[in-house]
């Protein structure tokens, strides 16, 4: 391949433009760009768009997923079952809440909760699951959702990577009792850094406005805004801790930006399932890679496009003298220096299967040349490399 035809494949891109730009400049014309009018407004039409009775921003779903556990008020020591391939914020939640995080093996098609060995790895000790929507390939949310009923633990899950999927007819993030979702530069849509987390107990998660915000009972905008009412005395400024809080309020730069992409995201998920689907046709006639999941463009909405391949790290190193980006998503936690102390050596799915993974471009700003040329390439590396293309994918 010449270096003239050479191209440069970003891993992944935000989708972001004009519209953005305008809420964000109203924003500076109005003089508040804090947590604001627009964090509400950007939780309002969240709400609509999953079909849900309440919603808290915030600035990530690390802080959703802490605080999401948080709500519960679980005893201290108790156990949360998370997959052992996840990004670490999912396993750090428990942590976060003094509670010990229970690795769970994953599935080796979707890569999410292994539900056989949920069910063998539990304890009364166990007070909740969080479920993992890996890449956007939704988790097995009925039968998760049985097991923890009939088992009396609590659902928390992890949306970071889909946004607007369904499952089965009902939206991801409304199946457990509360829903996270991630806004971070690089995701389905993006507030530049942002979470949100709902619910339809609004009892459970309203509350958390409180820890979101210094523990504070009522946020600055609140404030400001019956500062003029004749009804109000001297101490407008009045405002209660009663709570453990912490800074991870959204504001209103982020929830500009979020007012913009939330019109943009239905646009957004259906060009990146053309992209899926264009991966898949490419792929066709490749006899050592074999897609990550089980797609189907059609019915959910990814935000990974992977692939399986044995000598891996070769590939990789392969496509990036291409110009083309790759990452790997995730080496199991508990073989991180961290979680070591929590590693029972029992995930043997996750510690074979990742050694296998590779994430190739996927972002809605990606062209069809862009992913016609990472699948030459593939098909490029497989003919130039037959007796390690050989080697097969369990």
């Amino acid at each position: 391949m010449s270096d003239k035809k050479k191209m440069n494949v970003r891993l992944f891109v935000p989708n972001v433009g004009q519209e953005e730009l305008d809420n964000i400049k109203d924003s500076f014309d109005k003089a508040w760009i804090g947590l604001g009018p627009k964090v509400n407004q950007f939780e309002q039409e969240w709400r609509e768009y999953i079909g849900c009775k309440a919603s808290v921003g915030l600035n990530s779903a690390t802080a959703a997923l802490h605080l999401a556990l948080a709500a519960f008020n679980f005893p201290e020591g108790k156990k949360v079952m998370v997959p052992a391939i996840t990004f670490a914020s999912t396993a750090f939640a428990p942590i976060y809440n003094r509670l010990e995080p229970l690795f769970v093996d994953v599935d080796p098609e979707t890569l999410s909760l292994d539900l056989e060995d949920m069910e063998r790895k539990y304890t009364k000790d166990v007070v909740a699951i969080m479920p993992v929507h890996m890449g956007g390939h939704p988790a097995q949310m009925d039968k998760i959702m049985d097991f923890a009923r009939a088992k009396g633990l609590k659902v928390v899950e992890d949306c970071a990577h889909t946004a607007g999927a369904s499952y089965k007819g009902k939206k991801i993030g409304t199946w457990g009792d509360i829903g996270c979702f991630s806004f971070e530069e690089k995701k389905a849509m993006t507030t530049g850094d942002g979470g949100m987390m709902v619910s339809d107990d609004e009892d459970l998660i309203y509350p958390m406005k409180a820890n979101r915000w210094v523990g504070i009972d009522k946020d600055t905008w609140k404030r400001v805004g019956g500062y003029t009412d004749k009804a109000v005395d001297a101490r407008h400024w009045h405002y209660d801790i009663a709570v453990l809080g912490y800074k991870y309020n959204m504001n209103d730069l982020a929830a500009s930006i979020g007012l913009a992409q939330i019109k943009k995201l239905p646009g957004m998920n259906q060009r990146r399932a053309d992209i899926v689907k264009r991966y898949l046709k490419g792929m066709e006639g490749l006899k050592s890679m074999k897609p990550l999941f089980p797609y189907n463009a059609d019915e959910n909405n990814y935000w990974i496009f992977g692939i399986h391949y044995a000598e891996r790290d070769d590939l990789i190193l392969y496509l990036k003298a291409r110009g083309i980006a790759t990452s790997v998503h995730y080496m199991p936690l508990p073989q991180q220096p961290y979680f070591q102390r929590w590693n029972n050596n029992d995930t043997p799915v996750a510690d074979k299967i990742w050694q296998t993974m590779i994430t190739l471009p996927l972002h809605s700003r990606l062209t069809d040349e862009e992913v016609d040329y990472v699948v030459d390439a593939l098909h490029s590396y497989e003919k130039e490399n037959q007796p390690k293309a050989n080697a097969t994918i369990e």
